[in-house]
């Protein structure tokens, strides 16, 4: 098993915590259009609470170990690496638990160029542990609004882990689909699986509007955050998401290889 101390010096050295790419401009931006209630930065959540700058601030400071001063406003963001293995811990107790009761899970990703391989491993385990791992709605279109605009997305399963993609990209290994913030989705998903009567998940597992679109809606949702992304944490903090590991969702996808090894060894599914 990888060690705790192992794992530090790994997040340090690979900049998934400790000084990270995010900056410090980029979070402040984020926290300022949360607190005006942005969609596009809200991605599914719909806070009880109001949150201002300054709350968004206090709250990733706390979570993530960023600067909880207002006045720092620029150069890098830096992540406790503490809290992102205290965090792991947590999202290894979840797994564990459903995997234990051999429950039903759907994983998805907005990052599937850095972090699909990170949610097919878990899918494979929990898959090999008796879970059934759900691929509701695969083929159906989402309207998603961008940018760019209204862009159609087309949903897919790649070993177990939903993403959407352009409708003309090839569902090819060299291209794993499409970055996206959007709760829509995780809602058409969830929809699709109850109209079709089959089971719904116990458990939730990815990033962005996957993790805040389903645990608005009631489900059990756990995953992966960084710190320009105040919407997990928000929504950990109001009860609305289980766990939420504060860590650079955007490095490179091997460098997440012994976060991998590490949460299945302690959530006993290491094959």
């Amino acid at each position: 098993m990888l060690s705790t101390g192992a794992l530090r010096a790994h997040l340090l050295a690979a900049r998934l915590a400790g000084p990270v790419a995010t900056s410090r401009e980029e979070s402040l931006r984020s926290y300022r259009l949360f607190a005006a209630r942005d969609p596009r930065v809200l991605i599914g959540i719909d806070p009880e609470w109001s949150w201002n700058e300054r709350d968004l601030i206090g709250l990733m400071a706390d979570k993530c170990g960023v600067s909880g001063d207002p006045r720092h406003t620029s150069g890098h963001d830096v992540i406790d690496p503490e809290r992102t293995l205290v965090a792991l811990d947590a999202f290894a107790e979840r797994l564990e638990a459903v995997a234990q009761r051999k429950g039903a899970v759907l994983l998805g990703t907005g990052h599937p160029h850095r972090l699909l391989g990170f949610y097919a491993a878990i899918a494979d385990a929990l898959s090999a542990a008796g879970c059934t791992v759900l691929t509701p709605a695969h083929g159906r279109c989402v309207d998603i609004t961008t940018r760019f605009g209204l862009r159609t997305y087309n949903l897919d399963y790649v070993r177990g882990v939903a993403l959407v993609r352009e409708p003309d990209a090839k569902s090819s290994g060299c291209e794993p689909g499409a970055h996206s913030h959007s709760p829509l989705p995780v809602r058409t998903v969830l929809a699709a699986a109850a109209e079709s009567g089959g089971p719904l998940p116990e458990l939730v597992v990815g990033d962005h509007g996957w993790v805040c679109g389903a645990g608005q809606l009631g489900f059990e949702a756990i995953g992966l955050a960084d710190t320009d992304d105040p919407a997990l944490f928000v929504g950990e903090a109001e009860g609305a998401v289980s766990v939420v590991v504060p860590l650079d969702d955007a490095v490179r996808s091997d460098y997440y290889l012994p976060l991998t090894r590490y949460v299945l060894n302690r959530a006993c599914l290491s094959q």
